[in-house]
């Protein structure tokens, strides 16, 4: 029975956090389950990358869209169309159940998503040339000293061992 209650509990508080979210986090959490197999914020997939998406179009246009993009692709849209053409044809599903405001909260976690991504000298692929490794491999002659603490380490336990070896011997000759 505490179980069932604990079950239940946990079930509602998910819930509510669900139902509370903030934009953001609702807005996550759509796009992680609607969009994700497609678009990603950053990098392009099957979809383009969205971030800047309001940038580059309307609230208004993006949510026409998203709920029906065909439609916009048949009614002759040039931007939607000029999607559909560069990205193989391949037509985004429709989700005429999500709501404006789902719509409104999935952009702004792509604009909260977005990482300004600018090659420069700091970038660590920027020369590969350049780039150092991060380890250092042992070396025998440099670091004797790491390997004569581990083999004095292994010759402990190897005394430890024996001398476990020899006690176990003992108690049993005493018995």
């Amino acid at each position: 029975m505490k179980n069932k209650i604990l079950l239940l509990g946990c079930i509602m508080l998910a819930a509510c956090s669900y139902v509370y979210a903030g934009p953001p986090e609702e807005g996550k959490t759509i796009f992680m389950s609607r969009c994700a197999g497609c678009h990603n914020v950053n990098k392009l997939l099957t979809g383009p990358a969205l971030a800047g998406v309001h940038e580059r179009h309307s609230i208004d246009w993006i949510i026409n869209f998203v709920r029906s993009s065909q439609t916009l692709v048949k009614k002759g849209d040039k931007e939607a169309v000029a999607l559909f053409q560069k990205f193989n044809k391949v037509p985004m599903p429709d989700h005429p159940d999500l709501t404006p405001e789902n719509i409104r909260n999935i952009v702004d976690y792509i604009k909260s998503a977005t990482v300004a991504v600018t090659p420069g000298p700091e970038t660590p692929f920027a020369k590969p040339g350049k780039r150092m490794t991060p380890y250092v491999p042992l070396s025998i002659t440099k670091d004797y000293i790491v390997f004569s603490v581990f083999l004095f380490v292994v010759a402990l336990l190897i005394m430890i061992l024996l001398l476990a070896v020899r006690m176990k011997d003992f108690q049993r000759n005493a018995e």
